[in-house]
C-alpha cells in the first residue's frame, strides 16, 4: 500500500480550509484516511498552518510521499 501526505478540502463554498491527511493514494480526496496531522486555512491573514512535525517526520520515514502542494505550503 503506498501512502501520501496531502491536503482534503473542508468548510463552506468561497470559505476553504483544509486537513493535512495521511491517506492511500489510490483513494480519493474526501475518502476515510488514515490519520489527520495538520490544518490549513487559507482565509486568514496571515495564513494558518499547523501540523505536528513528528507525525510528519514518521510517516515519511515509513516512505509516504507529499502531494506537491503540500510540498509547496512546507
Amino acid at each position: 500500500m503506498s501512502v501520501k501526505i496531502r491536503l482534503m478540502r473542508i468548510g463552506k463554498r468561497h470559505d476553504p480550509k483544509y486537513r493535512i491527511i495521511v491517506i492511500d493514494e489510490r483513494k480519493k480526496r474526501n475518502s476515510h484516511y488514515i490519520e489527520q496531522i495538520g490544518f490549513y486555512d487559507p482565509m486568514k491573514d496571515p495564513a494558518e498552518l499547523t501540523f505536528d512535525k513528528e507525525k510528519l517526520a514518521e510517516w515519511t520515514k515509513k516512505g509516504a510521499q507529499m502531494s506537491e502542494g503540500l510540498r509547496k505550503l512546507i
